[in-house]
Parts: structure tokens; sequence; C-alpha cells
């Protein structure tokens, strides 16, 4: 039953198991977010390509952020969980105490089991629907159990367990009855098929992993299981299924475009569509009565980093297609759907002679035509009636003005904040709840014809560069 807190109407508490920061907060039945409390995350140790931090810290902190939200309630809505994908961690069965640390999603280790497995990308992309990258749980698993062999009886045995962090903290907040995790965190593994809806023997096998050692694939709503914080547990989902759905609700014909730290672009499609054109292809969320919610997402890499160096708050549409120069502005290499890291941040031509004014309009131009060209694939595909910008470089008026003029519908700004909160705490209510979304239209101000003319070169260029 929904519970009172003053006037509102509380009908979900959302948990959003961040890197960086744990949060929690009430909905009430509008769909309005109410007492949001937010606390670091226990910080992250980074030596040599190890990203590590402590997992029971982690809990205690997720602890103390769940009792200083609920005790804004009465009494005990249903809880929904989001979690940081592919972080894990393993532990003693019998104390519970870790055996590792809390090993991070950033975390490379996995990257010499991903060279030895570069010959059956092919299976790994069809099974999975991803490419075959060290942040994802199973390269990193695989390399620990190789490093030390007695790990792996002690795992099979079930004498330790092992799992992601959502995994990790039902077990604990059930006393150990429930070693579980969702569809749409399985499915961020390397080891589940998303057609079949399981654990895949052939990944295991290719990554030298025991599926016995695995948890159960559940739903991600409908869960119903009692934990010991006072809660019941409705639904568990990965952070950014939760946040897709705090921003679409799961509308095929709109797309997010989320750019941060990193980039993605991602588009709610009804079935898997597994091809040849390089996309991910992402298992959303599995509902209680089976059914399974897809995305398709292309990605952008680090182009926080990229930018960081230049005065981008300083650069304004006006500045953008006044050189012939070309741009890629992704350090770390082109994401998908190329997956090409030998290119990383480059110019089609010298830039010396440039100020940095210049070569910032570059940099941006460089986001904005890969954004749009992974929106007109998604358009060509299935027709778009809008695209939504969300995240901390989407506030640039230069991003989003270039974004409107190089497509073809249109272009809003998601003005609402913590949408994995928001995802999380709907998926808990069953979406039963009326979607609640703040947006503003992004108005051309002044049109640069030369932007779309120099996006259609641009287009033309990068095709070349890559068969090269």
């Amino acid at each position: 039953m929904p519970t009172t807190m003053g006037h509102s109407i509380i009908s979900a508490i959302a948990l959003d198991l961040g890197t960086t920061s744990i949060k929690a907060a009430l909905m009430d039945k509008e769909g309005n977010l109410q007492h949001i409390v937010s606390r670091p995350a226990p910080a992250i140790d980074n030596q040599q390509g190890r990203y590590e931090s402590n997992a029971r810290q982690y809990i205690e902190v997720a602890e103390q952020v769940i009792e200083e939200c609920t005790a804004k309630t009465s009494s005990r809505p249903p809880l929904g969980l989001c979690s940081q994908r592919s972080s894990f961690l393993i532990w003693n069965k019998a104390s519970g105490k870790p055996v590792t640390p809390l090993i991070s999603w950033q975390d490379d280790r996995g990257t010499s089991c991903c060279h030895g497995l570069q010959a059956e990308t092919g299976i790994i992309h069809e099974l999975t629907g991803l490419r075959l990258t060290p942040y994802y749980f199973a390269p990193k698993l695989s390399i620990l159990l190789h490093d030390h062999p007695t790990w792996r009886d002690k795992l099979i045995c079930r004498e330790w367990l092992t799992g992601t962090l959502d995994t990790f903290l039902i077990w604990r907040w059930t006393h150990g009855q429930h070693f579980v995790t969702d569809a749409s965190m399985a499915a961020r593994t390397l080891l589940m098929d998303i057609h079949k809806m399981q654990w895949s023997d052939t990944l295991c096998q290719l990554f030298d992993i025991p599926v016995t050692i695995l948890p159960a694939i559940k739903p991600s709503t409908g869960l119903n299981l009692a934990l010991d914080i006072g809660l019941t547990l409705q639904a568990s989902i990965g952070d950014q299924s939760a946040a897709l759905i705090g921003s679409l609700a799961g509308n095929h014909t709109q797309a997010l475009v989320n750019l941060g730290t990193g980039g993605f672009v991602i588009r709610p499609v009804k079935t898997a569509q597994l091809s040849s054109d390089g996309y991910l292809q992402t298992l959303l969320y599995q509902n209680k009565n089976q059914s399974i919610q897809f995305a398709i997402e292309g990605t952008l890499n680090s182009i926080a980093a990229a930018l960081a160096p230049y005065p981008v708050q300083n650069c304004c549409s006006e500045d953008l297609a006044t050189s012939n120069i070309f741009c890629l502005a992704e350090p770390s290499g082109l994401g998908a759907p190329y997956f090409r890291n030998e290119w990383g941040i480059y110019f089609s031509q010298s830039t010396a002679h440039l100020s940095p004014q210049q070569i910032t309009a570059l940099m941006l131009e460089a986001v904005i035509f890969r954004v749009a060209r992974i929106l007109e694939d998604f358009h060509t595909a299935s027709p778009l009636t809008r695209a939504y910008l969300s995240g901390g470089l989407s506030q640039l008026s230069c991003l989003q003005q270039g974004i409107a003029q190089c497509v073809t519908f249109p272009v809003f700004q998601l003005q609402q904040k913590e949408t994995s909160l928001q995802g999380a705490a709907m998926l808990a209510c069953e979406l039963k709840i009326k979607f609640h979304r703040e947006v503003r239209q992004i108005i051309i101000n002044k049109t640069n014809t030369g932007l779309l003319e120099k996006y259609q070169c641009w287009k033309k260029w990068l095709d070349t560069l890559l068969k090269n």
C-alpha cells in the first residue's frame, strides 16, 4: 500500500549504488522524487590499472543512506535498486567477509584475457550483443581464477561466492538466503546468452569460468524479497537501464543522448536487433512476466577528458564550421559502432596555426558529429520522433545547438536530475506511477548552414579514414 508522509503519498523508495556516490530517494504518487540523500562512495584506489575500493564500507554507506531516507516516511514502500554494472567481488559464504576488494568496472586487469579471445569476438557479440572489453565482469574474474587456482575450488564448492555489487548486497540483506542477480546485470557480464536468457555454457567455457559458481538470474521486477533493513525489494536493475527508464519510459520512437565523462546514445527497441553494424545491444530489463525490453546503443569514449583542457564554456554555435579541418575527439579510441582503438584525438590537418578557441570548436564539432551520426543511423533503421540530451556536457549551448541543427527531428534537454533513482523507483511500482518528465526544447537561435554542410563532409572523411 502507498505510504503517507505529510501531504504526500510515498509510492516507492530507490537506491542507486553509484561509482562515486550512493543515493536514495522517496517517490510520491505523481512520480516526483523527494528527500534525496547522497553520500560519497568509498574512495577508489587506482594503481597500475587496478581500480579497487572497500566493499564492506560501501555497504555500510548504502545502509546509512537508506536509513536516513526511510526516516522520512512512517512505513515502508517497495524498494527499487540500481547498481553500477560489472563492479564485483568475491566473499566468504560463512562469514560474509569480502575476500577481494570491490573491483570496479573501470579496472583493466582483464585486458590479457581479452587479447587471448580476439578470435572469438564474433560469437561473443552474437550471444551477448556486446563487444569484448576488460570493463566487464567475465575477463576480470577469469584472470583472478587463473592467477589464484585455489580460489576456483573454493567457489565451486560454494565456500566462497562471487557476484556483482547487487548480488552481494542482496545476499547480505537477506541473510544469505538469496544469491541472485537480475537479467539486466547478468547481460553485462559477457557470460549470459541474451536470446536464451540464461548463463551460456559456451561463454563460460571461453572465459574458463565454471557456470556453477554464478548466481541465479531473476527478472528485474516483481522480486518480492524481504530485506533485513525492513524493506521489500521489488526491482533490481543496472544503473544505465534505470536512467533510460527514468528518461524515456521505454518509448521506442525516442532516443537519449547522455554526454558526461563519456557519452552514449541509446534507444529502446522491441527485440534484440543483432547485426554487423557494430552497435551494442543492451538488455534493459525483464519484467516479472518474463517480457524483455532491449535497447540499441552507440558510445563516445572519454569525451570529458578530451574537452577538459579547452575553454568549452566560451564556445558558441557561430564558432563552429569556420575551417575545413576535421577532428576525432575520443582519446581512448572510437567507441560503438566503430571500436577503433587506433584513432584517438586526431585532426585531418595541422592545428599549429589555430587558437585554443578554434581547436575547441573542432573538438566540439567532433562530439556533435558523432552523436548526429548515431542518431541518423537509428532514425534510418526506424524513425525517431525526438531526442533528449542529458549529462553535464549537455549543458553547453554549443553542443545543444550543434546537435539540434544536424538532425531532422526535435531535440530536447532533459531538466530532471537523478534519472537512475527515478527509473528504479518506477520499476519498484511496476511502472504504474504516472511518468514525470521535465524537458526544454532546444530552439535553434541562428541556423549555421555551414555546420550541416561540414557534417556531410565529415561523414565522408570518417568513412574514408576507417577504410585505411
